[in-house]
C-alpha cells in the first residue's frame, strides 16, 4: 500500500491556489478539468517532492504525496472543515512562514509558541497543521506569547 493524496472540496479554487500556492509554498503538479462532470482537480505537492513528481506523471496516481484540491463548477455550500481533521506539513523555518502567513492576512490559530507547532486555516476553513523540521526552535516573540485565535 502506497500513500497518495488527500482531497480537500474548495468553493473558491483561485483563493485557495493563492493559499496554497503563494503563502504556504505549495506547486502546482497537475490539473485536470471535467467537462461532463463539471470540476477541476489541481494536485499540489511540496517544492522538495515537485521535481521527482512532473518527472514521472503518467496518471493522477503518480503525482504523491500530494494534496488534491476538488473544485465543482456549480456552486455548493461547505461546513465543517474541522470534522476533516488537518493537514499537516514539516517546514524549515516555522517562525518564518508564520511571519510570511501572518502577512499575507492569514489568522495564526495556534501560534508557535513551543518553535515546534502551528495551525493555520485555508480559506475553505480547512485546518493545516505546520510541524518545524527537526528540533524545536528555541520559543521567541512575539510567537511564544500570543494567544490562540478561533479553531484549529
Amino acid at each position: 500500500m502506497q500513500y497518495l493524496h488527500t482531497m480537500v472540496r474548495v468553493s473558491d479554487l483561485e483563493k485557495s491556489l493563492e493559499f496554497y500556492c503563494e503563502h504556504l509554498g505549495l506547486k502546482e503538479a497537475h490539473r485536470y478539468d471535467s467537462e461532463q462532470g463539471r470540476f477541476t482537480l489541481v494536485f499540489l505537492v511540496t517544492e522538495e517532492d515537485f521535481q521527482s513528481t512532473v518527472e514521472r506523471i503518467s496518471s493522477a496516481s503518480d503525482i504523491r504525496p500530494a494534496i488534491e484540491l476538488t473544485y465543482n463548477w456549480d456552486p455548493e455550500e461547505y461546513s465543517g472543515g474541522r470534522n476533516f481533521g488537518h493537514l499537516a506539513y514539516a517546514v524549515n523555518d516555522i517562525y518564518a512562514l508564520c511571519e510570511k502567513l501572518q502577512n499575507a492576512g492569514v489568522t495564526i490559530n495556534r501560534p508557535p509558541r513551543d518553535g515546534h507547532m502551528a495551525f493555520v486555516r485555508s480559506p475553505d476553513n480547512i485546518s493545516i497543521e505546520l510541524l518545524q523540521r527537526g528540533d524545536a526552535k528555541p520559543p521567541q516573540e512575539p510567537w511564544a506569547s500570543m494567544p490562540n485565535q478561533g479553531e484549529w
